[in-house]
């Protein structure tokens, strides 16, 4: 490329959006299909069980607390999506309401609501000139401000994330039998269900740090996969991931293109998230349980 501003403006701005792009999709699809799969609920993913929600609250706090270094952001918002995660998981074992899939919601739904509640009273406690608008950005999910800086601090603990959820595709197949099926087949279905749930909160906590919240992709995704491929987890995995970064990469040309000013890309995967869930719920029964 012989011109120089274009060649700044390519590597500078388009190339880290294009692959930030692609690493989020990779991680909000490949942490929906192995939430799905090791519960076995269909209506699960990384927002349902409050993670998303627990990360943006981190990523709030952080800045409240005056925190600039995206490192420190991106670690504070990784560990308050791990207390979602694991308040959900203990709230379902505890909850005496209903079967351990409803329990698994119930607990989400309440994880979620409180995280939620925190995030909006750091909105309140904000300095409205300086620190909301950053925060404010979280809550709606942008590749905007992504950069090699951005992206380097969130690559490595992402791609450590998919890989374990990648080398356990198989076993994660197994977790979807009933536990007593895949115990005698030589799974340990509470520890590599948790092993699996921590790469998945992980990948999606540091995520939503250097990009918010963006919601929909790992809970759609999946489902498209299936009716697709089949429920053979092995295969739902891996096109998973990829699918989750097809899917972004088209709404986020959306965000950009529709109108003169670029939307939030958390409201584009929104948008084509709620329409494809519909049409998916219209045309077949979604299905994934023990």
């Amino acid at each position: 490329m012989s011109d120089p501003l274009a060649r700044q403006i390519v590597v500078n701005s388009r190339l880290p959006r294009i692959l930030g792009a692609v690493l989020l999709g990779f991680v909000l699809g490949g942490a929906g299909a192995s939430l799905q799969s090791v519960f076995a609920n269909p209506l699960i993913d990384a927002g349902f069980l409050g993670v998303s929600q627990g990360a943006a609250f981190g990523a709030a706090f952080s800045l409240v607390l005056g925190f600039q270094a995206y490192s420190l952001i991106a670690m504070l918002a990784f560990g308050m999506a791990l207390v979602a995660l694991s308040l959900s998981l203990w709230l379902a074992e505890r909850f005496r309401y209903g079967g351990q899939i409803l329990r698994l919601i119930l607990a989400g739904l309440a994880v979620s609501a409180f995280f939620s509640s925190l995030l909006s009273m750091m909105k309140y406690v904000a300095d409205p000139l300086n620190q909301l608008p950053t925060i404010v950005f979280w809550t709606m999910g942008s590749l905007v401000p992504m950069n090699w800086e951005r992206l380097e601090s969130a690559a490595p603990v992402a791609l450590v994330s998919l890989a374990v959820l990648y080398a356990m595709r198989w076993r994660i197949n197994l977790l979807s039998l009933d536990d007593a099926v895949a115990h005698s087949l030589g799974v340990r279905p509470a520890l590599e269900r948790r092993i699996v749930s921590v790469a998945a909160a992980a990948a999606v906590g540091v995520m939503t740090a250097v990009c918010g919240v963006v919601g929909w992709v790992g809970l759609v995704v999946p489902q498209i996969v299936r009716a697709i491929d089949g429920p053979d987890g092995c295969s739902v995995l891996p096109h998973s991931m990829l699918g989750g970064a097809i899917f972004v990469l088209v709404s986020d040309t959306f965000a950009r293109s529709l109108f003169s000013g670029e939307i939030p890309l958390g409201i584009v995967t929104s948008l084509f998230g709620a329409l494809s869930f519909v049409i998916l719920l219209t045309m077949r029964r979604v299905e994934l349980a023990r």
